[in-house]
């Protein structure tokens, strides 16, 4: 397969330029960002860090950031706790039902978020769970599962059963077992768990837009602020931030995951 990829060299520039058409638009926010006029288009009048600076003084989005820092770290460690037992029984045991059962958690994956939102409302409104933050933590729960669970089931994949074996042999209890034994091996696991499910909550919004009602997190934010023209720099300096804080989530998120495939 590999021969036959070196031989099409026209598919390393197709590759090339769809990166190329995928990513202009990103690295375009961050260079309007510095621009020190109020109106995105070229030619830039001029390199500023205004925007930037004016960032520290809005209380709104200091509010929604740390609303989104609060839901984005439960929900982590929510879906990430859920993750790891689920990813355990997947991948350790055979029962009836399990394929069936994995396919309903990784449902949220393809289910319009429109709808998965419009559902969330209608049933927390019936048990008398008003849109708030805890909310939004519950919706992002049920979204974030699923990569939690693939990550896991990996970590699992490569683990060697024979260690819990010997821990049972020596004496350890089942708890015992998995506490000294299994998470410190799957720890790099957990680690890139709680980075991408944090990451992934951190910007969703469709469900935050639904259920937060009066305690926007930070996209919500964003999208209440870029309809005003006049707030518009501040609001790609904002996203800027954004861009550089996910890519340095997800790119820790891989190394762990490499670190752990290599020590497994």
């Amino acid at each position: 397969m590999t021969r036959r990829l070196r031989s099409f060299p026209g598919l390393s520039v197709y590759a090339v330029l769809y990166l190329v058409f995928l990513y202009t638009p990103v690295l375009l926010l961050p260079l309007f960002s510095f621009n020190d006029g109020t109106i995105v288009a070229f030619p830039i009048k001029g390199f500023t860090f205004r925007w930037y600076v004016e960032l520290a003084g809005q209380e709104a989005l200091l509010r929604s950031l740390l609303n989104s820092v609060i839901v984005g770290g439960v929900s982590a460690l929510l879906a990430t706790s859920l993750g790891i037992f689920a990813a355990r029984a997947y991948v350790r045991y055979r029962f009836i039902g399990r394929d069936m059962s994995e396919a309903l958690v990784m449902l949220p994956l393809v289910v319009p978020g429109i709808i998965v939102a419009s559902s969330f409302l209608v049933l927390f409104l019936s048990i008398g769970l008003k849109p708030s933050l805890t909310a939004v933590i519950l919706g992002h729960t049920f979204l974030t599962v699923p990569f939690a669970v693939a990550i896991m089931k990996s970590a699992f994949d490569e683990f060697d059963p024979s260690l819990e074996e010997a821990a049972y042999d020596l004496g350890e209890t089942v708890i015992g077992t998995f506490r000294r034994v299994t998470l410190p091996i799957v720890a790099p696991g957990i680690v890139a768990s709680l980075l991408v499910t944090f990451t992934v909550s951190f910007d969703e919004f469709i469900l935050a837009f639904f259920l937060a009602g009066d305690q926007p997190t930070l996209p919500v934010y964003i999208w209440s602020q870029i309809r005003f023209p006049a707030k518009l720099p501040n609001t790609l300096a904002l996203g800027s931030c954004l861009l550089a804080f996910s890519v340095l989530l997800l790119v820790t998120a891989e190394y762990f995951r490499r670190r752990s495939a290599k020590r497994t």
